[in-house]
């Protein structure tokens, strides 16, 4: 549970949901009958069960009648819930009617008020939104979101002044740096263009994370007409960031010294200003308060793509694949945020099993941005995963010729894994090889090239040393313990190997491969019984046709004397 739900409201809850956990003799609350028909308590577990699947509309009219039904020492927390409900379903507007101010949940309250206060802001009440905010505490929960959007209420309430004091966040770097990012964008609101430079300038110097401040500042320089100026701004940045989609097409526009981006609303950058704690939410896995946050930050900016493609990642996280769904298609051709959400929600239909949806989405979204390298490379991995190897490869060479004669050492991998999977090993040699050039510390290419090696019995003294690279970079990675593993299988050094084969079995325990292997391994040191245990095991876990017909040999017969190639260098 979220910090969204304190004690007080969990245990009044519970009690109503007392008779779905209560033990045999325990003593249940009385569900009050409905005039309806409908009990408060029912409707209370519908909405629940609505909650709990993502189903948020739903969840609120099922709490919001529950309510109405309840009794009155039930009401207050149902319609908290309620509160709760239309929040997380993007009703900012209903949920801020029925704030729950009075609620002995300080963590509650406060996320009333904050909803309160964005309800004002989208209304363009900024004084009402300002005495709001201002009323904050220090400390506790949401005080950074309250920090945030204080500035942009004073702003609207006309007081230019206050809008840009000096922020300061205690103990929250990340709300800090996006506090004093806002201040620059304030400055220029205030025509103080001067000191919103400097501003940026000081975030630039501090390392700019992600490229952020540099945006900011070339989009105002390019509002002021200094074009040049804007392209460095954009060129340093992108020398740090090679290939960041929105620095490269700022750079473009900087270069066309035309069609500056306007200077965004207050209300736009206040949305904005949201994003960066609930996106630390996210990390924190606090999805239920990212999810509010995003939920407030969407309605002062309805069109604010990047919110709804962090909506969608939420929804699909919980199962709720129509809202993600809804969330995914909202950001449009021409939006930097439309091939990352039409690559997620193509992944959305292919986890839910509808592949050729899936390719069609893929296919349609190269269409619509043929120059897009994610575009491309999201649908190289899924004619990959639905065993297309012969397309992916023809998209992946297009993909490859483009970058000249320094590929993208990724494209390289998944050129070759779509080379080995098609039979074509000399060319997934030579491009693993290429880009080891490139990357010769990459543990993804040492276990790959290594284990290729391996496996087909060639190198094996030096594959060892890669996958051993590998594992020393990685040493909770299941599948390149199980490399090394397996290199000692091959070398004829068997305890070694039974010794890494069951470390990289305590990590991938669910991978047919490595039981297989842990399986052989077992055999060749005499635990005949425990090397059928590990096939039989193998043939629960959807082996591969080739694997599943090997086991099977293997439980007949066990294995036969280890060819003598296999142990050479």
């Amino acid at each position: 549970m979220s910090v969204l739900f304190r004690s007080s409201a969990i245990a009044s809850l519970a009690l109503l949901a007392a008779c779905a956990t209560a033990g045999p003799g325990a003593t249940l609350p009385r569900p009050t009958a409905a005039v309806s028909g409908e009990s408060a308590y029912g409707l209370f577990l519908a909405g629940q069960e609505a909650i709990n699947s993502g189903r948020g509309e739903a969840a609120t009219d099922f709490f919001s009648r529950a309510a109405d039904e309840a009794q009155p020492s039930d009401a207050t927390l149902l319609r908290t819930r309620t509160f709760t409900a239309a929040l997380l379903a993007g009703d900012v507007r209903q949920a801020a009617a029925i704030a729950p101010t009075a609620d002995d949940d300080v963590s509650m309250r406060r996320l009333a008020e904050l909803t309160e206060a964005v309800e004002d802001m989208a209304e363009d009440q900024g004084a009402r939104a300002r005495a709001i905010l201002e009323r904050r505490q220090a400390g506790g929960p949401h005080v950074a979101a309250e920090a945030l959007l204080a500035p942009f209420a004073a702003a609207m309430a006309g007081d230019a002044d206050a809008s840009i004091a000096h922020p300061v966040i205690e103990g929250d770097p990340v709300a800090q740096f996006y506090a004093s990012l806002d201040q620059g964008k304030l400055f220029e609101q205030a025509r103080r263009y001067d000191e919103a430079e400097t501003a940026f300038r000081a975030l630039i110097a501090r390392g700019d994370p992600g490229g952020i401040a540099s945006l900011e500042l070339g989009q105002m320089l390019e509002r002021r007409g200094r074009w040049a100026e804007a392209s460095a701004t954009y060129d340093q940045a992108l020398a740090r960031l090679p290939g960041d989609v929105a620095l490269t097409a700022a750079k473009a526009r900087a270069a066309r010294r035309r069609d500056a981006p306007p200077l965004p609303t207050l209300r736009a950058s206040a949305a904005e200003a949201l994003i960066g704690p609930a996106s630390v939410l996210i990390i924190q896995k606090q999805t239920e308060v990212a999810l509010a946050y995003l939920r407030l930050s969407l309605r002062l900016d309805p069109g604010r793509d990047t919110a709804w493609l962090l909506v969608g990642d939420i929804l699909s996280e919980v199962g709720d694949a129509s809202g993600a769904r809804a969330a995914y298609l909202t950001p449009k051709a021409g939006s930097l945020d439309f091939v990352p959400a039409r690559g997620k929600l193509a992944w959305l239909d292919q986890g839910q099993g509808d592949k050729d949806e899936a390719l069609k989405i893929a296919r349609e979204t190269l269409a619509a941005d043929p120059d897009s390298k994610d575009a491309a490379t999201t649908l190289a991995d899924l004619l990959r995963a639905d065993e297309h190897y012969q397309e992916s490869l023809s998209v992946l060479d297009k993909l490859i010729a483009g970058e000249g004669g320094a590929p993208d050492w990724r494209l390289l991998y998944m050129r070759a894994v779509d080379y080995q999977e098609s039979d074509h090993w000399p060319e997934a040699e030579k491009d693993l090889t290429t880009a080891l050039k490139q990357r010769p510390d990459e543990p993804e290419l040492l276990n790959f090239l290594g284990y290729s090696w391996i496996d087909r019995g060639e190198n094996l003294h030096q594959a060892l040393a890669m996958v051993q690279k590998a594992v020393d970079a990685n040493p909770k990675s299941g599948a390149m313990i199980d490399s090394l593993g397996w290199a000692y299988y091959r070398l004829g050094q068997y305890n070694a190997a039974v010794d890494k084969l069951e470390q990289a079995v305590a990590i991938e325990a669910g991978d047919p491969d490595v039981n297989n292997h842990l399986g052989d391994a077992y055999w060749r040191v005499g635990r005949q019984t425990e090397a059928r245990f590990q096939w039989t095991r193998v043939l629960t876990l959807e082996p591969s046709d080739k694997l599943r017909a090997e086991v099977e040999a293997k439980l007949k017969n066990g294995l036969g004397p280890l060819n003598a190639r296999l142990t050479g260098s």
